[in-house]
């Protein structure tokens, strides 16, 4: 038991260490790629570097907090987080709460404060799914639709916005915990394939959809329009070479990059510390992701198992898609780097789900120690016994002190 508890330690304090660098470069960058956009619109360059500080400062504690709180908790209220999303997401379509970005209805505004429940909605449907497929054919038919119509109202919502992108990837998580689950194979891979038909028609369905989808596969063929933002991130990572340009010294973040500091926060990490900046990038996701997995490895419930996999899946798949869609191997989509890209409301998401995700380890922790502190209590070696040896079993004190 000691053995596994140190194995769980290191490969915690490994992951916390590399969290706390992809932040770290967050930081750093996010200052380097808004300053001269800060200055120009707000007349302070640290602007954005302020407000990332501050949603670290708020977020990090939070997760902490969330890590200390027992995983039954977050699951047994699951319902209660997800309504809170989807009441959210109703705000954004009432006017003068919601606000109309780049024709989409995304953001809530409380007073000078902005919110984007989107990003809420990806940790929440992973919460409302486990305990929804682990006891699927424990509910009756009525029971089942019900949950089931609970669980997809508020990403239906975020189709409504549109967020098509946040839309998806609610939809991957979901899979992915069913596909995790109890839940039979013959009725998950007929359930998946039906629901790829659907998204096709949805796809092209919106003409800016479509734009992009041709944009992705010729960007020079409207290099002005919808090809312009792909190409300005290809001219990034051209110019950062191996070495990069130095930081600071990005020049498509001068007004020629759109969301340098946001969703194209990687072009200029590429082109101001070159392909070694995004060598140690990628690595560092790499390292979260699969430190993350050797701890679920290490889960003995199936349902914290489960809930560990999808959130370490859910930022992994995050990050893979920002990443492609920069390097021009994905279409052109709206989703920004976890703890890199300037942003509350996705910083904020990403600290809750890694909160939940170290209270399943810090809960299987304890289980382990409770574990140890018995087989001592216990073991035929131990001096206690030696001393006491007509001793039949723990008494009601003994087992307070115990347990």
């Amino acid at each position: 038991m000691d053995d596994i508890r140190d194995i769980i330690d290191k490969n915690q304090k490994l992951f916390l260490g590399i969290l706390s660098a992809l932040v770290v470069i967050g930081i750093v960058m996010v200052y380097s790629s808004s300053y001269i956009y800060a200055r120009d619109i707000y007349n302070n360059s640290a602007h954005y570097f302020y407000r990332q500080l501050m949603f670290i400062a708020v977020g990090a504690p939070m997760c902490w907090l969330v890590s200390k709180t027992k995983t039954s908790f977050w699951l047994k209220y699951s319902w209660f987080f997800h309504l809170g999303a989807s009441l959210l997401l109703i705000g954004t379509f009432i006017p003068g709460l919601g606000n109309e970005v780049k024709g989409a209805n995304r953001w809530l505004y409380l007073g000078a404060f902005g919110l984007q429940p989107g990003e809420f909605v990806k940790v929440t449907s992973i919460l409302v799914a486990v305990p929804f497929f682990e006891n699927f054919f424990k509910m009756n038919p009525k029971e089942r639709a019900a949950q089931g119509i609970f669980i997809l109202f508020p990403i239906l919502l975020l189709l409504m916005q549109p967020d098509f992108g946040s839309f998806t990837i609610c939809l991957a998580l979901v899979a992915t915990v069913c596909f995790l689950s109890s839940f039979p194979r013959k009725y998950f891979y007929s359930a998946l394939g039906t629901g790829i038909l659907l998204l096709i028609p949805i796809l092209i369905s919106q003409p800016y959809r479509v734009r992009r989808l041709f944009a992705y596969l010729d960007p020079w063929k409207n290099p002005q329009t919808s090809g312009f933002q792909i190409i300005q991130s290809y001219l990034a990572f051209a110019n950062g070479s191996i070495l990069g340009t130095g930081l600071g010294n990005s020049n498509e973040k001068l007004f020629y990059l759109p969301e340098a500091h946001n969703d194209f926060i990687f072009s200029v990490i590429g082109e101001e510390l070159g392909f070694l900046g995004v060598f140690l990038v990628v690595s560092l996701f790499l390292l979260l992701i699969f430190f993350g997995f050797r701890l679920v490895t290490r889960l003995e419930k199936k349902t914290s198992a489960i809930l560990g996999t999808a959130i370490i899946f859910a930022l992994g798949l995050q990050a893979s898609l920002n990443m492609g869609v920069v390097l021009g191997l994905l279409p052109t989509k709206g989703l920004n780097l976890p703890f890199i890209s300037a942003g509350g409301s996705s910083l904020w998401a990403n600290f809750f789900a890694i909160g939940i995700f170290l209270s399943t380890v810090t809960e299987r922790k304890k289980d382990l120690e409770q574990h140890s502190k018995f087989e001592s209590f216990s073991s035929p070696s131990s001096s206690y016994i030696k001393e006491t040896p007509a001793f039949d079993g723990p008494t009601k004190t003994n087992q307070g002190e115990l347990f």
